[in-house]
């Protein structure tokens, strides 16, 4: 077979891709700024400049082919990021790290090897049962898009000094569709609903995905859209940040440790007004855009409100009906830095009339992350989801502007623990 026309295999085209993706993220940072740490819980950027090359050269090796280590010690230094829950944060300093020389001709050599040995390997077939060749090139593809996510809002933080914007990118504006009734609600008619898929099925998820779990969800409403600035913005104005009776205990002292006083992003301005902070500008609050919160925050905003968040089932069930991810019209898959109008693709909707459950933001549910009935991890990556089942994370579904649209299926399953603000992440209410 020729060369070339094995590297147009669609799998290794689509790592190809996702390589574009996570090196034009890098580009993004100016090289004097790669040592910085965003956000406290997670590594520093040069972290997953290594990471990502160690993740796909540990995992391919001896699964898929044989390939040469040629630096073990910075093998096992970018093999696995970091969660740390209530405390423990990371202390090193950029004097820890190798030079960043270094680290790129160790990304460098990594790909080289594999890209080598893709040129040659032969697909038999597409199937993705475990160990599979087609498996593992897809968990190194996912694998690498959620950390564009990640990486996306990490740099988010960054001052925006210390970023050089694409030239693509388009000038935000605060100027959007007016959502008519951000109070709409919608009805949900009681139904059963399926988390998860069965093993069987022939198509590709991580681990916690598969164990199909059947439930009978009793009749709801849900907001129509996600939660808007301007809605969460009353929660400000009425005092919500300041009222011990729409917090868990957990919640409260948090917020009153770290002087939360508003969602991340937020500046109020001295005559009054607020702004926010998007990827490479300041713009006044775009009031229809969703807000973004950590579980925490939206829990409370739906004390106040009377409502509650969603379980995953009846988020799950909400959503039956949005078209499928290859003909969604939505704000995912890189399309923009930052959110949208809640009501800027109408078409994106499920058959009960909820809108836009499938990009602009992921969706906080109050289901904790756990396994489906028959979890069995990964032989080859233990910890991806059994790490989390502790009772400190929460489910979120839907997807963000910044989420692959392989990732918009319906049974992916992402989480986070509850008092984390930077995720790109809002949230819709429910009444019982």
């Amino acid at each position: 077979m020729n060369r070339d026309l094995r590297l147009q295999h669609p799998l290794v085209q689509r790592l190809h891709d996702a390589r574009h993706v996570t090196d034009a993220l890098f580009a993004v940072v100016k090289p004097e700024h790669l040592y910085e740490r965003p956000i406290r819980e997670r590594h520093r950027i040069v972290f997953y400049i290594g990471h990502l090359e160690a993740f796909d050269h540990n995992l391919f090796d001896g699964r898929l082919f044989p390939l040469q280590i040629f630096d073990a010690e910075l093998d096992k230094l970018f093999a696995f990021g970091i969660d740390p829950v209530d405390g423990g944060f990371p202390t090193d300093q950029p004097s820890d790290w190798p030079s960043l020389d270094v680290v790129r001709d160790y990304a460098q050599r990594a790909r080289a090897q594999i890209d080598h040995a893709l040129a040659t390997f032969e697909f038999d077939a597409d199937d993705v049962s475990t160990n599979s060749p087609a498996q593992l090139m897809q968990v190194a593809i996912e694998h690498r898009l959620m950390h564009a996510e990640t990486l996306a809002y990490m740099l988010h933080q960054l001052p925006i000094g210390q970023k050089i914007a694409p030239e693509s990118t388009a000038t935000i504006s605060a100027a959007a569709n007016k959502v008519a009734d951000t109070t709409k609600m919608v009805r949900v008619s009681a139904g059963p609903v399926a988390l998860g898929m069965p093993r069987d099925k022939g198509q590709f998820g991580w681990d916690n995905e598969f164990g199909e779990r059947q439930i009978d969800v009793d009749a709801f409403e849900i907001d129509r859209y996600m939660v808007t600035n301007r809605a969460f913005l009353q929660f400000v104005d009425a005092g919500g940040y300041r009222n011990r009776a729409y917090w868990t205990d957990k919640d409260w002292a948090w917020k009153e440790a770290e002087q939360i006083e508003h969602p991340v992003g937020w500046t109020r301005r001295d005559e009054g007004g607020w702004t926010l902070r998007t990827m490479f500008d300041e713009v006044a609050l775009p009031l229809d855009w969703p807000v973004y919160v950590s579980h925490a925050e939206a829990s409370a905003y739906a004390r106040w409100a009377g409502k509650s968040l969603p379980t995953e089932a009846q988020w799950q069930r909400a959503a039956q009906g949005t078209p499928q991810a290859d003909t969604l019209p939505g704000n995912f898959d890189f399309r923009s830095w930052d959110p949208q109008a809640v009501n800027a693709h109408p078409e994106n909707v499920s058959a009960f009339g909820a809108e836009g459950m499938f990009g602009n933001g992921w969706e906080w549910t109050e289901s904790l992350f756990e396994p489906l009935p028959g979890f069995e991890a990964f032989p080859f990556y233990l910890g991806y989801s059994a790490n989390f089942f502790d009772g400190q994370h929460y489910v979120i579904k839907g997807g963000s502007a910044r989420t692959a649209q392989c990732m918009m299926r319906p049974t992916f399953r992402n989480w986070f623990q509850p008092r984390y603000q930077y995720v790109y992440a809002g949230f819709r209410c429910v009444r019982n």
